[in-house]
């Protein structure tokens, strides 16, 4: 078995940051570290790896996450969930974070391009993956150390972490279509957005095996954002033959839809079944309180982090590409379609 600097972490009982740092002698890191450091490493049979000597000396200590945002969203609870858990663990190891916003587009790349350069952080954290992403394909370009939160379609060469998304929303699918809902509105996210397209094909495919389909008109894009949930609500809702149930793409846009609705009079979960993606904390406490598929946001952010982390060191990421299976949290949003609850 291959010896990695984690194992010796663990041995000495130091982040795998100062354990690299000791092997190669950085002056900040004390003679007695240095030298626990070495002996452990001699004792496991460590073998240095030299590309990774090289991406510890850029010596940033840093990690880049740049928001891809329209404005100030950093009280978004997604983001905020997300920076948690990669903050939490890039302090374990003792690692600064840098965050920024910028909106997707030449904007957002220009502020990848510039961290590069000047070697402002040691490597990127990046999520809300698209289809074609131009800050992987430059990453990749430049040969600068990443890991993403979601994938590109296809077979992506590069490390993540991402929800199967698509067995979500098949869960989904078949929650609903189990109550008897049979006309269903969609709030989409962005189509760039390669989760966008994963969940709508598993929806798509849970709707089959209940010999039902997607309804092209009660289908909408919205934009992640708890007013464009309630807006894209109050359209669905206008139909000549509105939905009885909402699937939204994530739980901002679902409690949209929900404010929407009771604002008409009508009871979430009787009249009108709403479910989410997400499981944002305050899905539990919502009213109804919301059902919705759970990704641990907060826990992903470690995850990402810390393997970001290993490649700087040079450690070996023995799953670089970990895809977690979802579980539906069903709660008081759904419930048997209405024409049942008269039956």
């Amino acid at each position: 078995m291959v010896v990695t600097i984690k194992d010796i972490a663990e041995k000495v009982g130091k982040s795998i940051t100062t354990v690299s740092r000791a092997l190669h002698d950085y002056d900040d890191v004390s003679a007695e570290t240095k030298a626990l450091v070495r002996q452990a490493a001699d004792e496991l049979g460590y073998t240095p790896n030299k590309q990774a000597f090289s991406l510890v000396k850029r010596r940033a200590n840093a990690l880049g996450l740049i928001l891809p945002t329209f404005g100030p969203r950093f009280s978004d609870p997604f983001y905020s969930e997300f920076i948690a858990g990669v903050s939490t663990m890039a302090a374990r190891h003792e690692f600064d974070l840098v965050v920024s916003a910028f909106p997707p587009g030449e904007q957002e790349l220009k502020a990848y391009r510039q961290d590069v350069q000047s070697r402002r952080v040691d490597g990127f954290i990046v999520l809300r993956v698209r289809t074609e992403d131009d800050r992987i394909a430059y990453l990749q370009q430049v040969d600068f150390p990443f890991v993403t939160f979601g994938r590109t379609l296809g077979a992506p060469t590069f490390p993540f972490v991402d929800e199967d998304g698509a067995a979500g929303m098949r869960q989904v699918a078949d929650h609903l279509a189990r109550l008897g809902h049979r006309r269903i509105g969609v709030i989409i996210a962005p189509a760039n957005l390669t989760f966008t397209r994963l969940r709508l094909a598993g929806l798509e495919a849970g709707l089959a095996k209940h010999v039902l389909r997607l309804i092209p008109e009660l289908t909408l894009e919205g934009d992640l954002t708890e007013g464009s949930g309630a807006h894209l609500a109050q359209k669905l809702m206008d139909q000549a033959v509105p939905p009885t149930a909402i699937v939204a793409w994530n739980d901002l846009m679902a409690f949209g839809a929900m404010s929407a609705i009771q604002q008409r009079g009508q009871v979430v979960g009787q009249d009108i079944s709403v479910t989410g993606f997400d499981d944002l904390p305050m899905a539990e406490h919502s009213h109804p309180p919301l059902t919705t598929v759970k990704q641990p946001i907060y826990a992903i952010g470690g995850q990402v982090c810390e393997m970001l982390i290993r490649l700087l060191v040079g450690d070996t990421l023995n799953q670089p590409q970990v895809l977690l299976n979802p579980e539906l949290v069903i709660r008081a949003s759904t419930g048997q379609a209405p024409h049942q609850n008269k039956s």
